[in-house]
């Protein structure tokens, strides 16, 4: 009798009498597993010589002796293990775990997940690092610090390792739309094309981290979200991990909202960077005042991220170094 059951894992079922096993690709490209040119394929098809396997569209046939069929499972649940760890599956790779009785994915303690093609990612300052450990203990963080300092960077890193490990159930990633010199209503394009500019620097991290494919689903489903931060009004947001950044341009009524849209089971960070303020002179920004009116409540910390920090071009560093030496100055002056 044959049973069908829907999961998120690749879908086994096995046929006595056919002695068949089908796999259905869920939330995995079949390229990414099977390799440009079935070349991940035609190893195991070496591999398993007496199987019959037959790749087509999102699933794949395995016809063959009942012990090697399931022989066969247990190596494609490593692959899929492997691939879901290190966003990375080559020849020499599915060669390896091919040939390895009992294959171990090696924990690195320092690195917060991988990314395409295999990319470490990882806390590279101190500071990052006081990031990453404060979020152990804490609910809600703030990442305050200049530009370049890998905050935002290291908030969704944090946020996809969280989602990855079943922490949360989604990711919301919000920002204040503020016109920082430019006019929205004059950008062309309708409501989402106007905002997606000021969103795309969280697109750009997300899209370091999850392979395209996967991404886009999650967006499609709603597991990652993207949006400007007056979308928030009104929600609890529950069993999710919440980053607010550039969360300088946002008003003080703005940064309370937000604030209190914390829901059980979630994770807020807040990165923002208070040399660069782009509200207009008679708006104080809410960071200003909830980093004053927040310190020492338990279950917040706070990290202050400093030009030294600066993972960008050498030369970012001796920026904000001369701009900060221009605003002491000019202070003196006032």
């Amino acid at each position: 009798m044959r049973e069908s059951r829907k999961t998120n894992a690749p879908q086994f079922e096995i046929h006595d009498r056919l002695h068949e096993i089908i796999i259905q690709f869920e939330d995995i490209h079949p390229v990414d597993l099977l390799g440009v040119n079935n070349a991940n394929l035609k190893v195991l098809r070496k591999h398993f010589s007496t199987l019959k396997v037959i790749a087509r569209g999102d699933q794949v046939k395995v016809i063959g002796p009942e012990h090697e069929l399931l022989e066969f499972e247990g190596k494609w649940k490593e692959l899929v293990a492997f691939l879901n760890t290190y966003n990375r599956l080559s020849e020499q790779d599915v060669r390896n775990l091919i040939q390895s009785d009992n294959p171990e994915i090696q924990a690195d303690s320092t690195v917060l997940l991988y990314g395409n093609n295999g990319k470490v990612i990882k806390a590279r300052t101190p500071n990052q690092v006081r990031m990453v450990e404060e979020m152990k203990k804490n609910d809600m963080l703030f990442a305050i610090g200049p530009a370049g300092t890998g905050k935002t960077y290291t908030a969704v890193a944090l946020a996809v390792k969280a989602l990855k490990e079943k922490e949360v159930q989604r990711i919301i990633l919000t920002r204040p739309a503020v016109e920082a010199g430019e006019s929205l209503g004059f950008l062309p394009g309708d409501l989402k094309e106007k905002l997606d500019p000021y969103l795309r620097p969280l697109y750009d991290a997300l899209s370091d981290m999850i392979p395209f494919e996967k991404l886009t689903k999650f967006l499609e489903r709603g597991t990652i979200e993207i949006a400007p931060l007056a979308f928030m009004r009104g929600r609890t947001l529950g069993n999710a991990f919440v980053i607010l950044d550039e969360a300088q341009n946002t008003s003080e009524n703005q940064m309370k909202m937000f604030l209190t849209r914390m829901g059980r089971g979630s994770q807020f960070i807040v990165t923002g960077d208070v040399s660069q303020i782009d509200l207009p002179r008679h708006i104080r920004s809410g960071l200003l005042q909830c980093m004053n009116i927040l310190d020492g409540v338990s279950g917040i910390s706070m990290v202050k991220l400093d030009r030294s920090d600066v993972i960008r071009h050498r030369i970012v560093e001796d920026i904000i170094q001369r701009y900060e030496q221009a605003d002491q100055a000019n202070k003196k002056k006032e």
